[in-house]
């Protein structure tokens, strides 16, 4: 009686741990292109104009709360803190925050560890501007470059994680841009995303 009792105990903890892992839901890897973030003014001019909302859970551009990262020109918004104080920025809903991470895309496997900002009235967390965050600008060119090893980890609004590479600033991703030929402002980026709410691994 006691033998089957256990035996009995030990297919319950079998089944439950099955159907644990069976729950996990494979993490997504996926590339974008051209996701359009066009701005106005600029050149002295105050900047305004609609943010591009991209939702991770969806792989899409969204026009609802529920986006994770937002762009406009070279300005990365994320989807947790409170407003910067930018015309036209969206407003915040979500718990979502970033950190940057120096490496290889495909060796970012966790974002177990990682300290994480958010934006706030003391400015984004994606910091602005040529050689702070994501981006370099070189004015003999008039280029905007990806940083190389740049690796943007996510919280995402409402507690998943991904990793995102910005690979161009220009349409179709040129190997080799020409500010005076190619539309910029149209990002193409890797990302992973982990469906798995809480669970923080990214491969």
């Amino acid at each position: 009686m006691i033998y089957r009792k256990h035996l009995f105990l030990m297919l319950i903890f079998l089944f439950v741990s099955c159907s644990n892992e069976e729950e996990q839901l494979p993490v997504i890897s996926a590339v974008y292109n051209n996701l359009h973030a066009p701005q106005e003014g600029g050149q002295g001019q105050p900047i305004s104009g609609p943010f591009t909302k991209f939702s991770f859970e969806t792989g899409q551009t969204t026009s609802g709360n529920d986006w994770d990262v937002a762009f406009r020109g070279t300005t990365i918004l994320v989807n947790g803190g409170s407003e910067v104080g930018i015309g036209d920025e969206p407003a915040r809903t979500g718990e979502g925050a970033v950190s940057i991470v120096d490496g290889v895309f495909n060796s970012v496997l966790s974002a177990d560890g990682l300290a994480f900002s958010q934006d706030s009235s003391s400015g984004t967390a994606v910091l602005p501007g040529s050689g702070n965050g994501w981006y370099v600008y070189n004015p003999q060119a008039y280029l905007i470059t990806p940083i190389p090893g740049k690796i943007l980890v996510f919280k995402t609004n409402n507690g998943h994680y991904a990793k995102l590479e910005i690979l161009s600033y220009y349409k179709d991703a040129p190997s080799s841009p020409n500010a005076m030929q190619d539309p910029s402002r149209y990002y193409t980026f890797n990302y992973v995303y982990n469906p798995n709410k809480g669970n923080m691994d990214l491969q």
